[in-house]
């Protein structure tokens, strides 16, 4: 996972990566406004969703401490971090002013 996880935040592409968890209620919420961003930003955006408890390492890592936990990849450095659930237009408005 880990191999790939660097070759996917690496790319070109700005990739949002949300951290979440099944048993969560707020990570619920923001799955269908994830869609919704990448609906409206198509190519210019790849989200990806990592389960924590699958991937804990990963989620150490970035000192991911609570769900739903979004982070924002610009050719391998993470330009963006926010814990919780956003609505659709801050999450765009923050990957465009980053």
């Amino acid at each position: 996972m880990k191999n790939s996880f660097n070759n996917i935040i690496n790319s070109e592409t700005p990739v949002l990566v949300d951290f979440f968890a099944d048993w969560c209620g707020p990570c619920k919420m923001l799955a269908p406004i994830l869609k919704q961003v990448k609906e409206e930003l198509g190519d210019n955006i790849k989200i990806i969703k990592i389960d924590v408890d699958k991937n804990q390492p990963l989620a150490a890592k970035y000192q991911v401490r609570g769900v739903p936990t979004m982070l924002l990849f610009k050719k391998g450095k993470q330009v963006w971090r926010q814990s919780g659930v956003l609505q659709k237009q801050d999450i765009i408005n923050s990957i465009n002013s980053n």
